[in-house]
């Protein structure tokens, strides 16, 4: 029986304190016409270009917003942070903006660019574990208990969707009533965040979570409402590597999301190549995903609105069995 934990659902409050913290330090990120995408499906979409963060992601919401607040009230020795790579950097850069010393684990053989990132930024680096395993994980909390150090652990610290609630509050100042909204799912703070608000103020919306095929622990345990782990993990979308479920976010995503859809390794392909070439947009495999989910069937968005997160995007968009009749789609990536 899965228990619910209401902490893992941003409240309104939680959402605005958010915003006007993060508003001091981000500028809003731009929301974009896709033009080549809307060629082939006759709906308005969206791209939400997480990229003009400094550290290249949304990650940065979560990581500034949740050691922000927490300095406010104390003063960590230090924080500490698990990751696969960007999770890391946006750790890493909030340290550095708030003078405390972070340490990150990250799996072994880990992507050299984002480590090498991580490292310029001033963070020590740990690696254990393989990719998607919890080891990285657990070493980063024993740590932390050994330390003393806060533990910015992204799938599970409330005010992480909090802040990747602001993505959603910026899609809808433009965008104010999107059929669909697309969103990779991870640890699943960024869908969480952004399906609470949108909801919130947009009740209509449709939300659709994304995940590789090679990596669909989520996507399982939202189709059969219980926590589904997986023995592996094999995708280019290293961010969306997740093998273990947590059960609070499961039963939030259950609650929040409307569809979820598993991409092909092919098919992250074809929506990094298409972002590049048509779209001028660098996005990596977890960044593409939402993309790559909108990419096969463009025809049941017709005449709707949809924004498309990519992590490097948003993506909105309309549910598979809702009318085409909707207004927009958005992709998160």
């Amino acid at each position: 029986m899965l228990l619910w934990c209401p902490t893992v659902i941003p409240s309104a409050s939680q959402v605005a304190a958010a915003r006007q913290l993060l508003s001091r330090y981000l500028q809003p990120t731009r929301l974009v016409k896709a033009e080549s995408l809307e060629s082939r499906s006759q709906a308005r979409v969206y791209l939400k270009i997480e990229t003009d963060l400094p550290t290249g992601s949304f990650k940065l919401r979560g990581a500034l917003n949740a050691l922000l607040s927490t300095t406010a009230q104390r003063a960590p020795p230090g924080v500490v942070a698990a990751s696969t790579g960007n999770h890391g950097a946006a750790v890493a850069y909030a340290a550095r903006m708030v003078k405390v010393g972070a340490t990150i684990f990250l799996p072994e053989n880990p992507n050299p660019v984002k480590r090498a990132r991580i490292v310029a930024l001033g963070a020590k680096v740990v690696e254990r574990g393989a990719m998607g395993q919890t080891a990285a994980s657990e070493g980063a909390a024993e740590f932390a208990r050994e330390h003393g150090h806060y533990f910015l652990d992204d799938a599970t610290d409330p005010l992480v969707p909090a802040a990747t609630a602001t993505i959603a509050g910026e899609i809808l100042d433009e965008v104010a009533a999107p059929d669909v909204i697309f969103a990779p799912m991870g640890d699943t703070a960024l869908i969480r965040g952004v399906a609470a608000e949108a909801k919130r103020r947009h009740p209509g919306v449709r939300i659709i979570g994304v995940q590789a095929e090679q990596a669909p622990a989520y996507v399982r345990s939202w189709q059969q409402g219980r926590v589904v782990v997986e023995e592996a993990c094999n995708t280019i979308a290293d961010g969306l590597a997740s093998l273990h479920p947590i059960e609070a976010n499961v039963i939030a995503i259950r609650e929040l999301v409307d569809e979820v859809r598993l991409v092909t390794e092919r098919e992250l392909l074809d929506a990094i190549r298409i972002l590049l070439l048509d779209e001028h947009v660098v996005a990596e495999g977890a960044g593409a995903a939402a993309t790559a989910a909108f990419m096969p069937m463009p025809r049941l968005f017709y005449w709707s609105r949809v924004p498309i997160c990519l992590r490097k995007f948003f993506v909105a968009r309309s549910r598979s069995s809702v009318s085409c009749h909707a207004h927009s789609l958005c992709l998160c990536s």
